[in-house]
């Protein structure tokens, strides 16, 4: 919820027409989670290589621990059979890694609070 917020006050920001500034740099920063997920994540979760379970896609998430998002996160965090930690990106902080995490599990199911 405080991303959301944070996001329609930076696009509220971007529209009001200040002069030099980059709307969508704002909203960038405002992702961190995309921003992993898309730079490190979806190397394998986009398309569901190896036997990582694509973003989306239900069926392959569905037989998960129904402690998901925290098992998600700490998998995430230290690497899971086939899965590296971090993705294989050490460069990556534990936040951007629980925000991509969340990320991802929006994609998948939109419907569900994480917090």
């Amino acid at each position: 919820m405080h991303r959301f917020l944070l996001l329609v006050i930076a696009v509220a920001a971007g529209c009001a027409g200040t002069a030099g500034v980059d709307p969508t740099a704002a909203v960038s920063e405002m992702l961190p989670g995309q921003q992993a997920y898309e730079n490190v994540c979806a190397r394998c979760h986009k398309r569901g290589r190896g036997k990582a379970p694509a973003a989306g896609d239900r069926d392959a998430w569905e037989d998960r621990s129904p402690l998901w998002v925290a098992v998600l996160e700490e998998h995430a965090k230290n690497g899971y059979l086939e899965m590296p930690a971090k993705g294989g990106d050490p460069s990556l902080s534990d936040y951007d890694v629980t925000a991509a995490a969340e990320y991802m599990l929006t994609l998948t199911y939109p419907e569900r609070r994480l917090d």
